[in-house]
């Protein structure tokens, strides 16, 4: 995209109004500035626009033709008309052309009134399509646990070519053939499952039609809801409560936690549980194998955690940085991407996999019952879930961890099907014990959260101290930079941690997997080293997540962000190890952090996975 910053300010007309704005700025973005919204459809903000569907067609003065607004820098003086009859026939054409080769039936389709190309019709006053284009071959692609495809649907606006190949740099999908043959497709047109696609959702959250959209589990949760040997238990990821009253006609950033909890028992699920309880037990595991692995670093002691009597801990790796293992997308783009890194990754299980786990152990023991009588449900933001939870080695009861996971779109859907107003419903509060959760554990939600919740515990638990800060955060780890960092250098260390006194402690972010692949080969290369590094497979952490709401831009990340953060700072437990619950049920069930019961429970392995025929752009 251009450069808008420190250039001169320009004047330029639109649709009579004249404005100041920067040198450099497009048409698109000018009449943003003058409140004048110009439809899109192939543009993505915040990349470099390819001007190819013609939708934002604008006319100039002394222009003999119209031209794209999105991809036009404004000049001075320029005379810009966004709503002439010329722009709105063109338009019209436009939207036409792209619905003759467009599978449409409405009747048949997951996105419903969420579809861009739909309502782009209304407002261009398309009532009949006068263009009978060839469309693609009827292909269905339900290859993959996580996403499903629909050529039919496809209108070749490349949305999801940009995220997967600038965003994420997985490089699954790219235009194939030429010309009225055109398909977007992986290589050669073949499924998704023969590329290295990571399931992400990227490509389903840009998508403006229902050509990729999330495998569905809806219909199973119901069947699951209405079976009465099956005792049902939902729990929620904390990036959900920041999004799901989007679907429902709140702004973006409104917290509806308690409307949520009302929604899921009026469902009928048993029991209404948080992800954030796990999230705080990642943090005694996560936060626990790191000091070990320090420890082994910086000391050569290989003798394991000397806290924990029956510890598995022994003959772990050493191996730093250690990465964060909560973003499924991230995992599997290392173990196609980097195998050589997967020893840096921690053994934890994901929060949404550390939950099923002990549901079907822990609470099932409670409850009297057997694993296979419990179903888990998880509301997750990431379409990545999905195909976690049919990872082979995610059954640590003998059974799956986690039955059926719904993005936050699946649970708006369930909730409005149910005819359940959610706007109007009484606040509800979890069940105890998996539903009681610190702060820390909310932030798990925003790039930059996993390390600031492990950085309150870690340096409490060495110092005896809480870190220092504006109210326990850590500012440098926070926000929309792609990469992010920071450290911690320790002063006061106590016991047996006593060696990492003085010790600058050297910590990452990155969100977004193209911005994780720039910071791997800094570190692949030793040109960047660091102690510990928080990876979150989609932009800005799990609030952007492929399973949203539609449509995430930085503005509705920062709002998501900013919510969550409020919800933290409401929490009177702040830090992960002061759950009491978490304690609770290491006293009773787990024994202590790294133990064996815990690492049979909660800790997993990873493999290098075989390339596909598809590959990394970069």
């Amino acid at each position: 995209m251009p450069d808008h910053t420190n250039h001169r300010s320009i004047n330029v007309s639109i649709n009579g109004k004249t404005i100041s704005v920067a040198d450099g700025t497009t048409i698109l973005d000018a009449a943003l500035t003058a409140g004048v919204h110009v439809p899109t459809m192939c543009y993505l903000r915040g990349h470099e626009a390819l001007g190819a569907c013609r939708v934002c067609a604008v006319e100039v003065e002394g222009s003999p033709r119209l031209v794209a607004s999105c991809a036009t820098p404004v000049r001075e003086g320029m005379q810009v008309r966004t709503n002439t009859r010329r722009v709105r026939e063109a338009r019209k054409t436009v939207v036409q052309l792209l619905m003759s080769e467009h599978d449409g039936d409405c009747t048949q389709c997951d996105r419903g009134d969420d579809c861009e190309l739909k309502e782009l019709a209304y407002l261009t006053g398309v009532r009949d399509l006068p263009y009978h284009g060839e469309k693609p071959p009827a292909h269905p692609d339900r290859t993959t646990p996580a996403l499903s495809r629909d050529p039919g649907k496809c209108i070749k606006c490349r949305r999801c070519v940009t995220a997967c190949n600038e965003v994420q740099q997985v490089g699954a999908l790219f235009p194939q053939y030429r010309g009225y043959a055109t398909q977007i497709a992986p290589a050669f047109a073949q499924d998704l499952a023969t590329v290295a696609c990571v399931q992400c959702g990227q490509c389903a959250a840009v998508c403006p039609t229902s050509a990729i959209t999330e495998v569905r589990h809806t219909d199973a949760v119901l069947r699951a809801l209405e079976d009465p040997h099956q005792f049902v238990v939902v729990q929620t990821a904390p990036a959900i409560r920041a999004a799901l009253g989007e679907e429902f006609g709140y702004p973006p950033g409104t917290l509806v936690t308690g409307k949520m909890v009302r929604a899921l028992r009026d469902l009928g699920f048993d029991r209404v549980f948080d992800t954030n309880f796990t999230a705080d037990l990642t943090i005694l595991e996560e936060g626990s194998e790191l000091l070990g692995r320090l420890k082994r670093a910086l000391t050569g002691d290989t003798g394991g955690d000397t806290r924990a009597g029956d510890t598995a801990d022994h003959g772990a790796p050493a191996a730093l940085p250690q990465f964060t293992s909560c973003s499924p997308g991230w995992i599997k783009f290392a173990e196609y991407f980097y195998p050589d890194m997967l020893d840096n990754i921690s053994t934890c299980k994901s929060p949404q996999q550390m939950f099923g786990a002990l549901a079907k152990t822990y609470l099932a023991d409670e409850l009297g019952m057997t694993p296979d009588r419990i179903t888990v449900v998880s509301v997750m933001p990431c379409t990545a879930k999905k195909f976690e939870a049919q990872r082979p080695e995610m059954t640590a009861s003998g059974v799956p961890d986690v039955d059926y996971v719904l993005t936050t779109r699946e649970l708006a859907f369930l909730i409005k099907g149910a005819g359940i107003d959610l706007p109007s419903l009484e606040d509800d509060t979890m069940d105890t014990p998996l539903g009681l959760s610190s702060g820390a554990a909310d932030i798990f939600a925003n790039t930059g959260g996993v390390m600031e919740a492990a950085l309150r515990t870690v340096h409490e638990l060495v110092t005896g101290r809480p870190i220092p800060g504006d109210n326990l955060h850590v500012r440098p780890v926070a926000g929309l930079e792609g990469i992010k960092e920071a450290s911690v250098t320790v002063s006061g260390a106590q016991g047996e941690w006593r060696f990492l006194e003085g010790v600058e402690l050297k910590v990452a972010v990155a969100h977004g997997l193209g911005n994780t692949a720039r910071l791997l080969d800094r570190i692949r290369s030793g040109e960047a080293t660091y102690h510990f590094v928080e990876v979150m497979t989609c932009p800005g952490g799990c609030i952007g997540g492929g399973g949203q709401p539609r449509f995430t831009d930085d503005a509705v990340r920062q709002a998501r962000i900013d919510a969550i953060y409020r919800e933290d700072e409401g929490k009177p437990i702040r830090t992960s190890h002061t759950n009491p619950a978490i304690l609770q049920l290491y006293e009773q069930y787990l024994g202590a952090p790294l133990g064996k019961r815990s690492h049979h429970l909660l800790h997993t392995t990873y493999a290098a996975r075989p390339m596909p025929t598809g590959g990394p752009i970069g």
